[in-house]
């Protein structure tokens, strides 16, 4: 931990590839700020990302860093926490990435608890693939793969990650920078999963859920007095379909995380050379 470090200090030398308007920018930003201000630096962080747009924001970001494959960000998160639980592990996606090929993994992180936080980039459209109905879509949203909207349901992930037993749900706006980052930077803090939804417009794909919508129609719980270690008034916040909510909705202070819950202190990473004893004599029980 430093107190020396810049949130320019997790920026590379490599230029993004987004589209010029792109929400990713702010949110990548709010990300690395946050980082910065609670005292992590590039050498003892760890960035994991899955497909999509947001997928090569380990490449953008100055850290250690691995891009993982569709949906598989959360279980390579896990997996560096629990090897190495000293270190800051985020993990970034989008809403394809972890509400449908990754809405498994998502559940079992959340229930976990595992000490790491993870933003999601919810554009509510697949991106990368030029613009068809994702997890996250309006029933009504039309696309080219969905002339007539997809016609079911969005998934509510704020409600998904409370079913699931989170002990910290949060959602944010890419273009309110400082309010971002001050809600990733709770997450971050937060002794177990912290989870941030983060609207962040797709300007090329998207035309409903744009950034005038988000400016029009958010509702921001830090001025509407909610107390989010209020499990009822979270799920009350939550289920409202009727309003867009940014701020913590939800945190259990009593949190500890799955590491610590299983004895996980000391650095795992170093695997000792040759085969554990009598390894071998269980394989061939097996094979």
């Amino acid at each position: 931990m430093s107190s020396d470090v810049r949130f320019t200090d997790f920026k590379s030398d490599k230029q993004p590839t987004w589209c010029p308007g792109c929400g990713d920018f702010g949110t990548m930003n709010g990300m690395m700020k946050a980082l910065a201000e609670t005292g992590n630096d590039p050498d003892n962080t760890f960035v994991v990302a899955g497909i999509g747009c947001s997928g090569k924001i380990g490449t953008y970001m100055h850290s250690y860093a691995l891009h993982g494959v569709h949906g598989r960000a959360l279980p390579v998160g896990t997996g560096v926490k629990m090897a190495r639980p000293d270190i800051e592990v985020m993990v970034a996606g989008g809403d394809g990435d972890g509400y449908s090929i990754g809405a498994g993994h998502f559940v079992h992180a959340v229930r976990r608890n595992v000490d790491m936080t993870y933003c999601v980039m919810d554009n509510r459209i697949y991106g990368l693939t030029k613009g068809q109905a994702s997890p996250t879509s309006r029933s009504d949203f039309e696309t080219s793969t969905t002339p007539e909207g997809p016609k079911q349901p969005p998934v509510n992930p704020l409600a998904l990650a409370l079913a699931s037993g989170a002990s910290f749900i949060a959602q944010s706006f890419s273009s309110d920078a400082l309010r971002h980052q001050e809600i990733v930077q709770k997450a971050v803090e937060h002794d177990g999963f912290g989870f941030v939804n983060v609207f962040s417009p797709c300007v090329t794909f998207n035309d409903v859920d744009t950034y005038d919508y988000f400016r029009d129609n958010l509702v921001d719980l830090k001025e509407e007095d909610h107390d989010p270690t209020n499990y009822e008034a979270a799920k009350q916040v939550i289920l409202d379909s009727n309003k867009e909510y940014q701020g913590v909705m939800y945190q259990d202070e009593d949190s500890v995380p799955y590491h610590e819950q299983h004895g996980v202190t000391e650095d795992m990473s170093e695997i000792p050379d040759g085969a554990p004893d009598d390894a071998m004599d269980l394989v061939r029980e097996f094979y």
